[in-house]
């Protein structure tokens, strides 16, 4: 098994440990040079994944042609907003046989195309695409913790062949063949994960936070459906499960952030004090967007929205949430 993985984040850089604990022949693309010099270096990614050392057969390069050359399967896992441009740089190298297996989350800003989208309109051959997400942090996944994920394609033969290679007793892997739905549980999470991070920094408690969830998956529901997607997925792994961990764990950046916010602080502060990526700021701009385009009400987006991009106070943001019209919860 011959395995490319393009982005050296952190959750990069944990399905590189994942997989090279299975394969000889895997390799990671690191996209910064100062991040490739440390881990040649010191064997470790310090900056996104630290105490993780990395296994001496995986091969950390910088070299986008090495690794995505003549692969049976390519992971791509940089941040959303630069999808296309690597991927565009990685096109010439990439088999009419490779497996595509995309774990960016997002939405992409100037078209508001999903990375499936994105991933066809740069490579073609969409049947050979794969999309992965679930309930991870990339740390407990470097670590051999048990996890469990969804990987999703519209030709269930790829959809297995990702399972099968990536799966491990520490590592489930689930099959599905609604690629909208995995791939908007992943994005849309983000921003509930903020909102609930808003809460907790507000110190409103749990009662706050459940509701939040609860609300937020109702949200999610309601857009992934009307883009086409089958309600029990949100349901599942890349719904439900992610934003509950993301929602709550401590090492949810995108949770973090919006805790920070309830506290006081300004975004343009939080976002410069971290050089790691939360990708619900922009999944706010875009998730907003794409409620507006199909008519779906998505009031905690909403109100996301006006906190990050308006400079609405988190304070009012929730009295704005919790005055509006009493209805039925189905509705």
């Amino acid at each position: 098994m011959s395995i490319g993985i393009i982005g050296a984040g952190g959750w990069g850089t944990a399905l590189a440990v994942l997989l090279s604990r299975k394969y000889d022949d895997v390799s990671l693309w690191c996209h910064s040079a100062e991040t490739f010099a440390r881990i040649r270096e010191t064997g470790e990614n310090a900056a996104y994944l630290p105490s993780v050392k990395l296994p001496d057969r995986l091969r950390v390069t910088s070299s986008l042609e090495v690794t995505a050359s003549g692969r049976a399967l390519l992971i791509c896992v940089t941040p959303s907003h630069v999808l296309r441009e690597v991927m565009t740089e990685a096109a010439p190298f990439v088999t009419s046989e490779t497996i595509v297996c995309c774990g960016s989350k997002g939405i992409e800003e100037a078209t508001l195309m999903t990375m499936g989208d994105v991933l066809a309109d740069v490579l073609g051959k969409p049947d050979r695409h794969a999309f992965l997400s679930g309930p991870t942090f990339a740390l407990e996944v470097a670590k051999g913790l048990p996890a469990a994920v969804t990987a999703a394609s519209a030709a269930p033969a790829v959809a297995r062949n990702v399972q099968q290679s990536l799966g491990s007793p520490e590592f489930r892997v689930y099959t599905s063949t609604d690629v909208v739905g995995v791939q908007l549980g992943g994005v849309i999470k983000n921003v509930i994960a903020i909102a609930a991070g808003v809460s907790d920094g507000l110190e409103l408690g749990h009662n706050a936070r459940a509701a939040l969830i609860t609300r937020g998956l109702a949200e999610m529901t309601r857009l992934a459906v009307k883009m086409g997607a089958d309600p029990m997925t949100l349901s599942g792994l890349p719904g439900l499960g992610d934003l509950v961990l993301t929602c709550t764990g401590h090492l949810s950046r995108n949770r973090n952030l919006g805790f920070q916010l309830g506290q006081g602080r300004r975004l343009a502060d939080v976002v410069a004090g971290t050089r790691m990526v939360a990708e619900g700021v922009r999944n706010t701009r875009t998730v907003h967007l794409l409620a507006q385009r199909h008519g779906v009400e998505m009031p905690i987006v909403a109100q996301m929205y006006r906190v990050l991009y308006e400079d609405k106070e988190p304070m009012q943001a929730v009295r704005d949430l919790m005055g509006r019209t009493q209805k039925a919860e189905t509705d």
